[in-house]
């Protein structure tokens, strides 16, 4: 029986249960932190979503010749980063969105205050995370270290923090009620390969590093990322135009009422999904000129095409 495009074959399915249970252990709860901020953090890390970053590196350690295993602490480190990211995108002076994964997002259940600590306490405790992903491995310190900077560069002014700030500043309007000037292309590709495509080639990276891939190799995987970080958000575009509510888990149609720069409002739905396939005909192309095992990455790839939410 074929899959749909929102399955991401059984193998992922078991990395996928294998990061959820790893979440499980990774936040501070009372005494250690109080209850408030503890139960903040879990409802957005708790409430689901696809893993894919998580998955990325797991995979993409896997695809080097490491052991995934090896990459589960920056697995769990970029998901706390992406849920950190959500809870600040759905805030009323970012996005104002009030559903995420089909429910309440977190400033509409705890308070924005709330919210906001809750995202800075995620941020913070996924560094925290990888700074004590080595206590009990030897040798593990470079790769971990080499690894804190990728993922640091990628959240960032340079990377998600940076492409954010773009995408306010194309929907800010001045005091006649202008909006702020239009992207070209070049401007729109830089937009979203820094907000989404960031932290998905840095989770992919991440995977490869820390599973102690080989230069050349760990160089495919982040040209690898970069493609699937820009087909991601290509979809998500998509998705937001076309897309149902009831399926996506959160409102659609919200980037063409703010008037946001997209892909589809750029070329037109068609052109989009052409735009995404090619990305992912450019990172297979990689992949098989370094010699990368391409099997989970391309699935993943796959997926990031074909999903419907």
């Amino acid at each position: 029986m074929p899959r749909s495009g929102d399955d991401p074959g059984p193998r992922l399915r078991v990395f996928r249960e294998q990061v959820d249970a790893a979440l499980a252990g990774v936040l501070p709860s009372p005494p250690a932190c109080p209850a408030m901020v503890a139960e903040a953090m879990a409802y957005s890390l708790n409430a689901g979503g696809k893993r894919l970053r998580p998955l990325l590196c797991l995979a993409s350690a896997g695809a080097v010749g490491g052991e995934p295993a090896a990459a589960m602490p920056a697995a769990c480190a970029v998901e706390l980063i992406h849920t950190y990211s959500l809870i600040h995108d759905d805030l009323p002076a970012m996005d104002n969105d009030t559903l995420r994964r089909g429910r309440p997002t977190l400033h509409v259940v705890a308070g924005t205050g709330q919210a906001i600590l809750a995202g800075d306490g995620l941020l913070t405790e996924a560094f925290s995370l990888l700074a004590h992903a080595t206590d009990n491995i030897p040798d593990a310190a470079a790769r971990t270290l080499r690894t804190l900077g990728v993922i640091a560069d990628a959240a960032g002014a340079r990377g998600m923090v940076g492409g954010q700030a773009i995408d306010l500043a194309c929907v800010h309007r001045d005091p006649q009620g202008r909006l702020g000037a239009p992207l070209d292309a070049d401007g729109l590709r830089d937009m979203h390969m820094r907000k989404t495509g960031a932290l998905i080639r840095a989770s992919a990276v991440a995977g490869a590093i820390m599973s102690g891939g080989a230069r050349p190799a760990v160089a495919a995987v982040g040209r690898m990322g970069n493609e699937f970080g820009l087909a991601f958000q290509i979809v998500d575009d998509i998705l937001d135009a076309e897309g149902d509510p009831s399926v996506l888990g959160k409102t659609a149609g919200k980037d063409a009422a703010a008037g946001k720069p997209t892909y589809p409002a750029r070329y037109g739905v068609d052109s989009s999904r052409r735009m995404a396939a090619e990305c992912l005909d450019r990172a297979r192309a990689t992949l098989d000129e370094a010699n990368v095992d391409t099997v989970d990455l391309m699935e993943i790839g796959r997926w990031i095409v074909e999903r419907s939410r």
